[in-house]
């Protein structure tokens, strides 16, 4: 994603915290520099890096607090621990940066969102410490404090380096914490392709479908495509055209690479009746279906084995089948396994081959895993229960369970489940997998638990693009970050000069409206922004940005009778049943507006529980931002699985004409 620089370099503020002089004890001494620089600011946000200098004695841990003046927020930051309570932040050392020798450095980076103005702090505290320049002593010294240095420390650079820059990429850390991505992907396959892991997951009526996540270290992860480019499945509902496919589409799936032709296979099972197949010898681009076989597989897992595919596939009765080498028909099916009465419901296939066994890794919805064992693919196999009912790593969260498993190039294996967490969705979640010596995998857990944190994989450190930050739609065409609600109209929809939609269908209801761009949302909590321009828009639109699940809300502009205002809607309802619209909305809270141009906003709190709330804001200068509503409750059941998302829409209640222009989306 690129960054728009809204400063020009010249800009660019660095505060100094403190002289650069330096004393010493006899006894203990404390004292520091703090180098706080704003690398780049755009509207509502701004990047900054932080470089402390150690001018006491060495210290092993640190601490840096300091104060805002002007409300801004620390959204995202690395190289550290962050807490922001009110304008109180306070940044902790990660496990690899907490030893400081005397007049050593130690640095981090961060995210931040403002509202009227970000001035630099005034002051910092290292432990507790005032950072002033020179050197406190803990005890009473004893010697007198020698002349200051004749340069200063090396100043932090103006801008911040690129992420994936070998010059510039931190020491790995030691550990990593749970969730490794928090945002929805779930029913998650992971392989690895050489140095490269991909997990691919669900998406059902989101399009394109079936997402592809990109690491080299399985802890940091990038968008990197889809394997399903339009839901072509066969059915105008995928459309919104003439019906709905609102929690169909693509459930678990299977996603695996054949070495002997270089290409990558994904392969699903649609509305319980037939199964796709789609490949690319590319993750990003050149995904095209290759077959439709009119059986369901449901829940598959793809194996090569010597170059023969194998999907293992179905709910208690578990089931092998081979595919013809293309992988357009099935050449032999076969129940292996039949779930007993005693563990109740087992699905969400993965199929291995390691030695000389196969293993079909099975779950327990929601809150178990088990494992299949034999040396042939058509069985015998034996069972055994790999985890049952254990407590996850987010709190208030469920069981990790279903996903896969994955062999590094060390030989290593790690386990990459899902944690359910309404109403965000369902989060990816690692851990280790040792062998036991009878050849049965062994989760490592963490005082009886899914740890929250693990060592990291033996593996380099390898920081990719963030999953967060602005959009200014500047390229040819939309990121991989980016799905629509069904199938878009694309002959409605342009990029390159922001986000231009033009209405495509006229309707009262948010839910039968092509065209709506959803992004997921960043947990724990996060906010989106939206610089829009409406000045295109028509008598009866409506344009916003959207908290879209079964129950929605939105902020946007109405236009009716020439006026237009911006509105506070919510009362969008679905049933459990069939997925049909209860409730099309009702305005909670309204202004005029003029202009042509507006800033909405939405803050969303996916911390799984009920209770969890978004609320809504509006500026027409894009800096001061004003509440409009009230606070918007989030649904926290899991019926509809996915979780909720940012959703940005324009649809007619009148005639199609208008259209709108999103030139900025954030999320921080």
């Amino acid at each position: 994603m690129k960054r728009q620089t809204w400063l020009a370099s010249a800009l660019t503020v660095a505060v100094t915290a403190g002289l650069a002089a330096v004393a010493t004890t006899a006894e203990a001494a404390a004292g520091c520099q703090v180098t706080y620089t704003v690398t780049n600011q755009w509207q509502g946000g701004f990047g900054a890096d932080v470089t402390i200098t150690n001018l006491g004695d060495p210290i092993n841990g640190w601490r840096l607090s300091w104060t805002y003046t002007a409300g801004q927020t620390v959204t995202q930051l690395w190289n550290g621990t962050v807490s922001q309570s009110g304008a109180q932040v306070t940044v902790t050392n990660a496990a690899y940066n907490g030893a400081i020798a005397t007049g050593g450095t130690a640095s981090f980076g961060f995210n931040g969102s403002w509202t009227s103005a970000n001035p630099a702090p005034a002051g910092f505290s290292l432990n507790g410490v005032a950072c002033t320049g020179s050197t406190t002593p803990t005890s009473s010294p004893t010697a007198s404090p020698t002349s200051s240095p004749t340069s200063s420390p090396t100043p932090s650079p103006t801008s911040s380096p690129t992420p994936t820059d070998p010059a510039t990429t931190p020491p790995a850390p030691s550990s990593f914490s749970n969730p490794v991505v928090w945002q929805d992907f779930a029913d998650g396959d992971i392989i690895r392709v050489g140095d490269a892991y991909y997990y691919s997951a669900s998406t059902m009526h989101y399009s394109p479908g079936a997402p592809i996540l990109r690491s080299y270290d399985l802890v940091n992860w990038e968008y990197a495509g889809h394997s399903v480019p339009r839901l072509d499945f066969d059915s105008s509902a995928y459309d919104l055209s003439g019906g709905r496919a609102y929690v169909k589409g693509i459930w678990a799936s299977a996603f695996n690479y054949r070495p002997s032709n270089s290409t990558f296979y994904w392969l699903g099972c649609t509305e319980f009746n037939r199964t796709y197949v789609y490949a690319s010898t590319s993750i990003a681009a050149g995904w095209a279906k290759k077959a439709r076989i009119n059986k369901c597989y449901y829940d598959a897992g793809l194996l090569f084995d010597n170059d023969t595919p194998y999907v293992a596939y179905g709910n208690s009765t578990i089931s092998v089948a081979q595919l013809s080498s293309d992988l357009t028909a099935e050449v032999r099916s076969q129940t292996v396994y039949t779930t007993p009465s005693s563990i109740g419901t087992l699905e969400g296939s993965r199929m291995y081959k390691r030695g000389s066994y196969y293993y079909i890794w099975l779950t327990r919805p929601a809150n178990g895993q088990y494992v299949l064992r034999s040396t042939s693919p058509w069985g015998p196999y034996e069972q055994r229960q790999v985890l049952l009912n254990l407590p996850g790593p987010i709190s208030g969260g469920g069981v990790p369970h279903q996903g896969g498993l994955v062999q590094t190039q060390n030989g290593d294996w790690w386990y990459m489940a899902f944690t359910d967490a309404y109403p965000g969705g369902r989060m990816p979640t690692l851990a280790p997998i040792t062998w036991s010596g009878d050849g049965w995998p062994v989760l490592q857990t963490v005082n009886g638990r899914w740890g929250a944190t693990y060592p990291r994989p033996n593996l380099p450190w390898h920081p990719l693009s963030p999953m967060t930050g602005p959009d200014s739609f500047t390229g040819g065409a939309l990121g991989p970050q980016w799905e629509w609600n069904h199938n878009p109209d694309t002959s409605k929809v342009s990029v390159g000069n922001g986000l231009r939609l033009s209405t495509a269908t006229v309707t009262n209801d948010l839910y039968n409206a092509r065209n709506t761009l959803t992004r997921r949302i960043q947990g724990p909590s996060s906010t989106a922004t939206i610089q829009l321009d409406y000045s295109g828009m028509a008598n009866g639109d409506r344009a916003g940005l959207a908290m879209l699940r079964d129950q929605s809300a939105w902020i946007g502009i109405r236009k009716d009778n020439g006026a237009t205002r911006v509105s506070m809607t919510s009362g969008l309802t679905m049933s459990t049943s069939g997925w049909t619209t209860t409730g099309t909305g009702a305005e909670q809270a309204g202004a005029a507006v003029s202009g042509g141009r507006i800033w909405l906003r939405v803050s969303a709190n996916i911390q799984p529980g009920s209770g969890r709330t978004a609320t809504f804001s509006y500026s027409t200068n894009g800096s001061t931002f004003t509440p409009l509503g009230p606070a918007f409750t989030l649904n926290n059941d899991w019926q509809f699985f996915m979780g909720y998302r940012f959703g940005v829409f324009n649809y007619a209640t009148s005639a199609l004409g208008g259209s709108v222009t999103v030139n900025q989306f954030t999320v921080s």
